[in-house]
C-alpha cells in the first residue's frame, strides 16, 4: 500500500522532473540570471547605492524558477516533435517518462512559487509579472507561427530587466523604469536572439524536416553575419549603459566581450551542429563576465560616493 501511494514520487520520477525543468543544466538558468542581476545592480546605481540584498535573492530565485517553468511548457509544446530531433529525443515527454499534463502542472507550480516571491516586493512588480508569465507560456508555440520565435524568447527572458528596475526603484524611491533600463533591455534582446540563433543552427536540419521555424532557418546563409550584427548592437547598447553609469573609461572593460563573440562566430562558421551548440554554451561566460564587471564598478562607484 505504501509503495503504491508514493510511487509517483520515486527517484526516477523526480529525476524526470529535473530533466523537464533543466535544473540539471544550469547554463540556461545563468543566461537568464546574470542579465537579471545586471539590471538589479544598475537600477540601484540610479540612487548611488547597492541593491537591497533581499531583492537580489528574490530575483535570483525568480529567474531560476521561471526558467524551469519555461522549459516545462516548452517541452509540452514540443512533445510530438522532440522525439524526431537527435538532441531532444531523450526529453521526459518525448521518451514517455512524464505525461503532458505533468509538464503543464510543473509550469503552473513553478509559476505559482515565483509569484509567491512577489509578496516580498512592492506591488508594482506584481503587475509587471503578468507579462513575464504570458511571454514564457506563449514562446514555445511561436515556433509554429513565425520564423522569429527567438524574439519572443528574448522578450520573455528580458522581461526581468524592467521588473528589476521597478522593484529596486520602488524599494528606494518610487517604482519606475528609465531610458537606460530600456536600452539594456533592447541590447539584451539582441544578444538573446543571437545566442538562440546559434542554438537553432545546431538543430536546423531537423527543424526543417519536421516543420519547426526559427531565425536560423530565416537568416539562411547570412546567419553568422546577422548574429554578428546583433552582437554588435548588444555591445553598443551596453556601451551606452556603461557610459551613463560608470563613465567613458568603463567602455574598455567591454573589449573582452568582443573577443568572446569572435570566438563564438568562428565556431558557427564551421556549420557543425556540435560547434554551433558549443558557441551557444559559451555565452554563459559573457553573462558572467559582464555581471562581475558591473558589480566591481558598482562597488567602486558607491564607495567613492
Amino acid at each position: 500500500m505504501s509503495t503504491t501511494l508514493f510511487a509517483p514520487f520515486n527517484k526516477e520520477k523526480c529525476l524526470a522532473y529535473v530533466h523537464l525543468t533543466r535544473f540539471d543544466r544550469p547554463v540556461g538558468i545563468e543566461l537568464v540570471l546574470w542579465s537579471t542581476l545586471w539590471a538589479v545592480f544598475l537600477a540601484a546605481l540610479d540612487f548611488n547605492q547597492l541593491p537591497p540584498w533581499h531583492v537580489v535573492v528574490i530575483f535570483s530565485l525568480g529567474a531560476t524558477l521561471m526558467r524551469g517553468a519555461g522549459c516545462a511548457i516548452n517541452d509540452f509544446a514540443d512533445r510530438k516533435v522532440d522525439g524526431q530531433v537527435w538532441r531532444t529525443k531523450n526529453r521526459p515527454l518525448a521518451d514517455g517518462r512524464l505525461r503532458a499534463k505533468e509538464a503543464v502542472w510543473a509550469f503552473l507550480v513553478l509559476s505559482w512559487i515565483s509569484a509567491a516571491l512577489l509578496i516580498f516586493l512592492p506591488i508594482d512588480v506584481f503587475y509587471w509579472s503578468f507579462g513575464a508569465v504570458a511571454l514564457a507560456f506563449v514562446y514555445p508555440f511561436m515556433k509554429r507561427i513565425t520564423h522569429l520565435p527567438q524574439f519572443v524568447l528574448a522578450m520573455a527572458f528580458g522581461w526581468a530587466i524592467p521588473m528589476a528596475y521597478v522593484a529596486v526603484s520602488a524599494e528606494l524611491f518610487t517604482g519606475s523604469t528609465n531610458v537606460w533600463c530600456w536600452l539594456l533591455f533592447a541590447g539584451y534582446m539582441a544578444w538573446t536572439v543571437a545566442y538562440d540563433t546559434q542554438y537553432a543552427m545546431a538543430d536546423r536540419h531537423d527543424d526543417v524536416k519536421i516543420g519547426i521555424k526559427s531565425t536560423a532557418i530565416l537568416f539562411g546563409k547570412y546567419d553568422v553575419f546577422i548574429i554578428s550584427l546583433l552582437q554588435g548592437f548588444f555591445l553598443l547598447c551596453l556601451a551606452g549603459v556603461f557610459w551613463h553609469y560608470f563613465g567613458a573609461m568603463a567602455l574598455l572593460t567591454l573589449l573582452p566581450v568582443i573577443a568572446m563573440f569572435v570566438y563564438q562566430n568562428k565556431k558557427c562558421l564551421t556549420y557543425q551542429p556540435v560547434r554551433c551548440f558549443e558557441a551557444f554554451l559559451h555565452n554563459v561566460w559573457v553573462g558572467r563576465y559582464v555581471f562581475v564587471i558591473i558589480v566591481i564598478l558598482a562597488l567602486l562607484k558607491t564607495q567613492c560616493c
